[in-house]
């Protein structure tokens, strides 16, 4: 009976269907506002197509504001066309499946597919019931890297500037530049799908509508960042615990991201870790955990990308994770991904996790373990220590 339920738990079918059916049931935030994402995505696909403006309320249709660039309107131009109820499911399950086939067709093992499909399983379903493009950002980054991996550049350009395009956030893809083997041909791809995904919405709308919707992007992200300092629904980082402990505004956040980024960099110094598959998927982990804790934008949703990153973290090290670690793994699943959740006491939910961005805490620690380990690891002579 065990090797029968474990035969059916490592089952990429069963993994599958149980994505499927998290999908589904983001339908049931369906009406009532509470769909209120995908109707600002649809609704961005007819202001384009009207030359409306993007980046403007419209209390009519939708509370908040549209954030994405001008490209995203082709994105979801196929499920702004059909009836709301229609679109979201179609969207809910296209970003799912994206996301799923992402792991699944990338360079992990068999054992990886499966350990981040199911780690990541509530997050997804965070992400789910707020129809939100992170799960396809998640994505975006998995892919670029993977096509790099593959030698396939031409491709991993296109999906570095679609996610840059459409979320800023894309344009971590880069930080895998070093591993490419076509550096001139990637470089060159970049500037090909930029200029290519510059123009795209031109053809639903016109050139000058769309210059100008890029120059209101930028002004908005501007202004959308301070905004997010001391909110509870965003900001949800390391920079967010530490200014909203703090309690501070006098200070610029800069005093963080610039350690942080040093951090981030140093790996790359290891040039004969390099050739070394789980030196590349740990930075991989780190470029999509340090996106989300870097960022003022984070909210609950954005996890999916950061959680993927803490479950690539535990599985690639090329030696037998110990208790501590495992440790580590329960606290992000119960403190991060159920931080927001009913599972999560309410006391604890709305006087500490939220009002303090302390969902962001557990993958701090991670990427501190992440950092260290890379730092003075040598994954080269590790490399046969797993077991």
């Amino acid at each position: 009976m065990k090797e029968k339920i474990r035969l059916f738990l490592t089952d990429q079918r069963t993994v599958l269907w149980l994505w499927i059916i998290i999908a589904v049931t983001g339908m049931t935030r369906f009406g009532h506002g509470r769909d209120n994402n995908f109707l600002i995505f649809k609704q961005a696909y007819w202001h384009t197509v009207d030359q409306l403006p993007l980046y403007i309320h419209y209390p009519k249709e939708y509370f908040d504001l549209f954030l994405y660039g001008p490209v995203f309107s082709l994105v979801i131009g196929p499920y702004a066309i059909p009836p709301v109820w229609i679109g979201m499911l179609l969207w809910l399950v296209a970003l799912t499946l994206f996301l799923y086939l992402s792991i699944r067709h990338n360079v992990f093992t068999r054992y990886q597919q499966i350990f981040i499909c199911w780690f990541c399983a509530h997050e997804l379903l965070n992400g789910v019931q707020m129809q939100q493009f992170n799960i396809a950002i998640a994505a975006i980054i998995l892919l670029t890297y993977c096509l790099i991996e593959k030698e396939k550049d031409f491709w991993a350009a296109f999906f570095l500037v679609l996610g840059t395009f459409v979320k800023i956030y894309g344009i971590v893809g880069l930080a895998f530049f070093l591993f490419s083997k076509h550096k001139g041909k990637f470089i060159g791809s970049i500037v090909f799908w930029a200029v290519v995904l510059f123009v795209a919405p031109m053809v639903i709308s016109s050139p000058q509508y769309i210059i100008n919707q890029y120059q209101e992007w930028l002004n908005v992200l501007i202004h959308k960042n301070a905004d997010n300092m001391f909110s509870h629904g965003t900001n949800i980082s390391l920079l967010g615990i530490v200014r909203k402990i703090s309690g501070s505004s006098a200070y610029s956040d800069l005093w963080l991201i610039i350690p942080g980024l040093i951090a981030f960099a140093l790996p790359y110094l290891r040039l004969k870790q390099y050739g070394n598959e789980a030196f590349r998927q740990t930075l991989l982990a780190s470029v999509l955990i340090f996106t989300v804790l870097f960022s003022t934008g984070s909210e609950n949703s954005t996890y999916i990308i950061a959680v993927v990153g803490v479950a690539i973290w535990f599985t690639a090290a090329p030696w037998k994770r110990n208790k501590w670690d495992i440790a580590l793994m329960v606290y992000v699943f119960f403190f991060c991904t159920m931080a927001h959740s009913d599972l999560m006491p309410k006391f604890l939910r709305e006087e500490w996790m939220k009002p303090y961005g302390l969902k962001a805490l557990p993958v701090v620690l991670v990427w501190l373990k992440l950092c260290y380990e890379i730092y003075t690891k040598d994954y080269n002579k590790l490399k046969d220590c797993k077991t």
